[in-house]
């Protein structure tokens, strides 16, 4: 590896990716759904960077995590690095751009 190698853009071990999924359950069904369709769409490139990021945030309580998820607040400079600014703006992109839930039929069929 060369010197000015960034090991935060490799891309993340698919075992750490399931201990990573693991660590993310939460409380609140609200977080749950916002981390579930981030992993939907990028666990296959996660990378050791976002990995880290998502463990900072992990930290924060659920109510913390759902009111900068949901642009309530923003992340506070002491412990929010670049890697975790970019992760919260990834992360609420996707859960603006939710898939509509299918509605049953209102049709009967007698």
């Amino acid at each position: 590896m060369s010197p000015e190698h960034d090991a935060t853009l490799d891309l993340l071990d698919p075992r750490e990716v399931g201990k990573l999924k693991w660590r993310c359950r939460r409380g609140l069904l609200e977080n749950d759904l916002f981390i579930a369709r981030f992993f939907e769409r990028h666990e296959s490139r996660l990378t050791v960077g976002q990995a880290q990021a998502m463990e900072t945030l992990m930290d924060l309580s659920d109510n913390d995590l759902l009111d900068l998820l949901l642009q309530r607040k923003e992340p506070e400079p002491a412990w929010a690095g670049a890697e975790v600014v970019a992760l919260i703006a990834l992360m609420r992109a996707e859960g603006a751009h939710q898939s509509p839930v299918p509605l049953p039929s209102l049709s009967s069929s007698a």
